[in-house]
């Protein structure tokens, strides 16, 4: 590879020489110190940088300031934000490009800045840089490219960029330098709270992904298990029907948690895209559709089912499919934690304004320590009794979120050891929010 002469790329090595003792005019270090106070009022990243390149036009050629995130550690870049004072910026959020054959490399290696004050030259001789050639498609001429350090670790990188020749000598990479010292800390969190918001992110897809494709399958298992006890492929004698009853208990076990889960997913990636109804028949589209479906569990543990219904309830105005969602959750929940025999109790009222349903029942309940623990994803009570009790800890925050999305509010009382009862309102009409579950 043919080299790079100094007047093209150089690596500025000042040895024992740091930013903030380098001599700063009172308006370089009235800039560095403006920077300082909006890192400390806790401004964001962009907001950082937005007033970094406009306040520092006039003391350092600028038509470009940049960061970039190191990835896989330290063997690629991804860009973050950029601030331009041109049109049309075509290296943008998400760009991604590899170290390896960059002289990038040395910047990490050495953790020296970089100048390229020739960069039409220094594709010339780097052709294979796909950076350098959009930035000279941007109209970019030179550049400086300073590390940012958090604890002796290179997190990041920050850019800064003109559209004349020979733009950068010593005394800006020092202020290049100084300006990064400040930016390091606050690039390193945005960094890593992007970390974990992609993971959440990248987790709940795969968890969607994971549970839809098992649940056809699930699904038509328990489909032929049905159609052997049944009959329709011939007698089944007691023990094998025994043996098939308990596959068929467990496969719809399976299925709640299924259940559970795609919902959750579908929340958390805001795949819930609410389908507004204005004539809901809430008690023949809802509460009858829900109570068929939990009614095996009802007749399993002997429960009886009182209904408590308002005579002549008007049209409700909500999404039936979600709500539908939040009253199997809670007549579910119900059944599990209520005792063998007891009572479970809907009652449902329309007071004009709003929609009030709730689900009672007869059982251990939940002591008010254990209060705080109710909505919360992945968030199980804790007494004994209910621990003894398998489930997800997702069906009250998924229920929670789908209230939340009509406006409304969901809530829980409790007599320790004898009922629990689990409310939700929806306002009427519907004050309906913006599209988004957050």
């Amino acid at each position: 590879m043919e080299a790079i002469p100094p007047e093209v790329l150089r690596y500025a090595d000042f040895g024992k020489t740091t930013p903030l003792t380098s001599p700063f005019s009172s308006a370089e270090r009235a800039i560095l110190d403006a920077i300082n106070q909006k890192i400390g009022a806790r401004e964001s990243l962009a907001d950082v940088i937005d007033y970094l390149a406009t306040a520092t036009r006039d003391i350092s050629p600028c038509d470009r300031v940049s960061v970039a995130f190191l990835e896989e550690p330290g063997q690629r870049i991804i860009s973050h934000y950029t601030r331009a004072f041109y049109e049309p910026v075509i290296l943008q959020k998400g760009y991604a490009e590899d170290i390896a054959g960059s002289s990038l490399r040395t910047v990490l290696a050495r953790g020296t800045p970089r100048i390229i004050n020739d960069l039409e030259q220094y594709h010339v001789l780097r052709p294979d840089s796909r950076s350098t050639r959009i930035l000279l498609r941007e109209g970019v001429r030179s550049s400086m490219t300073c590390p940012l350090r958090v604890d002796d670790r290179i997190v990041g990188l920050l850019f800064r960029s003109a559209r004349q020749l020979k733009a950068y000598d010593d005394h800006q990479v020092l202020l290049h330098l100084a300006v990064a010292e400040h930016l390091s800390q606050i690039v390193e969190k945005t960094y890593r709270i992007e970390q974990l918001a992609e993971a959440n992110r990248a987790y709940f897809e795969m968890l969607g992904f994971v549970t839809h494709e098992l649940k056809s399958p699930l699904g038509s298992m328990l489909t032929d298990a049905n159609l052997i006890l049944d009959g329709y492929l011939g007698d089944v004698a007691p023990p094998q029907r025994d043996r098939i009853d308990r596959m068929v208990n467990k496969g719809h076990y399976l299925l709640g948690l299924i259940g559970d889960y795609l919902n959750l997913a579908r929340v958390e990636t805001g795949q819930f895209q609410a389908d507004l109804h204005s004539d809901v028949d809430f008690v023949g589209d809802i509460v009858a559709t829900a109570i068929d479906i939990v009614a095996p569990q009802l007749e399993a543990k002997n429960m009886r089912l009182t209904r408590h219904i308002a005579p002549d309830l008007p049209p409700a105005q909500l999404d039936p499919q979600l709500v539908k969602i939040v009253l199997v959750n809670l007549l579910g929940n119900a059944a599990k934690y209520g005792q063998a025999g007891g009572e479970i109790r809907i009652t449902v009222k329309h007071d004009g304004s709003r929609l009030t349903v709730s689900v009672w029942n007869e059982g251990e309940g939940f002591p008010d320590s254990e209060r705080p623990r109710l909505f919360r994803r992945f968030s199980r009570l804790q007494t004994p009794e209910l621990k003894k009790e398998k489930g997800t800890g997702v069906g009250l925050y998924t229920s929670w979120r789908i209230i939340q999305l009509h406006g409304g509010r969901i809530h829980a009382d409790s007599k320790h050891k004898h009922w629990a009862e689990f409310r939700f309102e929806i306002p009427q009409p519907l004050i309906w929010p913006t599209d988004s579950t957050e």
